[in-house]
């Protein structure tokens, strides 16, 4: 369990930092996408940043439920953004991530109490 628990953090983390990565270089896809939904440049970039520091605050156990919660918060705004864009299939698949986080959220926490 402690290896799927790892490897569930490792994919949470990539995803979140190559997600900011893609806001803060300014990748055209991800540019077109969130202006056309009214966030400026500024906003793109302060997200994308939010969501890199997400992933890289999973890296340790004293942080990784802030990167977890930070993480998971940016993924949710994503997928609010992607169903309000009327993409319904990408949208119930950006859900996994969402739950792949709440699990690392529910894991540090059972860790922590204990």
């Amino acid at each position: 369990m402690k290896i799927i628990n790892i490897l569930i953090i490792a994919v949470i983390a990539l995803l979140s930092i190559s997600a900011g990565l893609a806001k803060v270089i300014q990748a055209p896809q991800e540019m077109e996408f969130l202006q056309s939904v009214g966030l400026s440049k500024i906003l793109i970039i302060a997200f994308g940043i939010i969501q890199i520091a997400g992933g890289v605050l999973l890296a340790t156990k004293k942080t990784r439920m802030f990167g977890a919660v930070l993480a998971a918060t940016a993924f949710v705004v994503s997928t609010v953004l992607i169903f309000i864009q009327g993409n319904l299939a990408f949208g119930m698949f950006s859900i996994l991530p969402i739950a792949l986080a709440g699990v690392v959220i529910y894991q540090t926490a059972k860790i922590t109490r204990n």
